[in-house]
């Protein structure tokens, strides 16, 4: 017998819940810790009876956002996962790298009634297909393109179409051709992020980390001129920039009002603290340190209302108030 979660009732409203579906990819992006630690990355489905544990907690979530470090589509069951969040009460969305969205898989997605769906790209031309190994620009806008016109023809105002725009070092002298060729396909808000995570030494020189004052000063000039573009072609976009030498107060993660649940169940407080491998590491200006997991509690095991009202996930969401951070936190970029 399943017992009911009431103490998710006792928790917040969260801002999100992020679902890993699947460790499954059909691509192998270079920056991506996938990739990287392929020959020890663990290839798993979310199954229909840990994500129905869930359920009691998403009716007090405004977005239960399904995607980790996989593909999406690539779950058998993926619309039944958004039919089951959607009964639940709340928005649901999900980025995919658009290679699986044939014309029905377009026209289910529309009448499934999901409310947003974020396509990944990581530059403007050939390059993205070089970094994005697997994947196709073509093909990406092709099926952006394709989502918009099923829209319109089913009369439908959702999925809200987004652009996830992975920003690396290369590809700063690109960016203002972004807008250009979105421009009349449907979407509505771009987000650009840069590369915080560096899985291995290579990348490090594809890090958008300014290295001075006039540095900082040339690249978000960049950026805010993107914006501008952006509102001339009808997007939103949205972009961080960290000064040099300075520290975020708080986490971009929102680790006091979300939390990620991977696809065998474990909680942790985002992504980067969620990756399914050990004995690896990253890199950050220059200093290699070791990767470790940070997870509290499996909802295979606990209702997630519990899982949040444990004492030591309390003391880490209260350490970005003290300041006395725990391990994974204190090297991330993020902050």
């Amino acid at each position: 017998m399943q017992w009911p979660d009431f103490s998710s009732w006792l928790t917040p409203k969260k801002d999100w819940i992020q679902v890993e579906v699947t460790s499954f990819c059909n691509a192998a992006c270079i920056y991506c810790p996938r990739t990287v630690y392929q020959h020890r990355w663990p290839n798993r489905h979310l199954s229909l009876a840990t994500f129905a544990k869930l359920l009691p907690s998403l009716a007090r979530t405004r977005l239960v956002y399904l995607q980790g470090w996989g593909e999406p589509f690539l779950h058998p069951d993926f619309f039944h996962l958004v039919a089951r969040a959607k009964q639940a009460g709340c928005r649901v969305g999900t980025t995919t790298n658009g290679m699986l969205l044939d014309s029905e898989v377009i026209r289910r997605l529309v009448e499934s009634g999901i409310d947003l769906v974020a396509f990944s790209l990581a530059g403007t031309d050939e390059k993205n297909d070089a970094v994005r190994r697997g994947t196709s620009l073509k093909k990406v806008l092709a099926a952006i393109q394709a989502l918009g016109r099923a829209k319109e023809e089913l009369g439908s105002a959702t999925p809200a179409i987004h652009l996830a725009y992975m920003l690396l070092r290369s590809g700063l002298m690109d960016l203002e051709k972004l807008p250009v060729i979105l421009q009349g396909m449907g979407v509505s808000q771009i987000v650009v992020s840069t590369l915080d995570f560096v899985p291995s030494k290579e990348l490090e020189g594809e890090v958008l980390r300014p290295a001075d004052a006039g540095e900082y000063d040339d690249i978000r000039s960049r950026l805010e001129e993107l914006v501008q573009l952006g509102k001339k072609c009808g997007f939103t976009i949205h972009y961080q920039l960290q000064r040099p030498g300075s520290r975020r107060p708080t986490c971009t993660e929102n680790v006091q009002q979300a939390l990620v649940v991977s696809a065998d169940g474990l909680v942790s407080p985002c992504v980067f603290t969620n990756l399914p491998v050990s004995g690896a590491s990253y890199f950050k200006e220059g200093r290699e340190h070791p990767y470790r997991q940070l997870f509290f509690g499996n909802v295979n095991e606990r209702p997630l209302g519990d899982i949040w009202t444990r004492k030591a996930y309390e003391s880490f969401r209260r350490s970005f108030n003290d300041g006395k951070l725990a391990p994974p936190c204190r090297e991330c970029a993020k902050l």
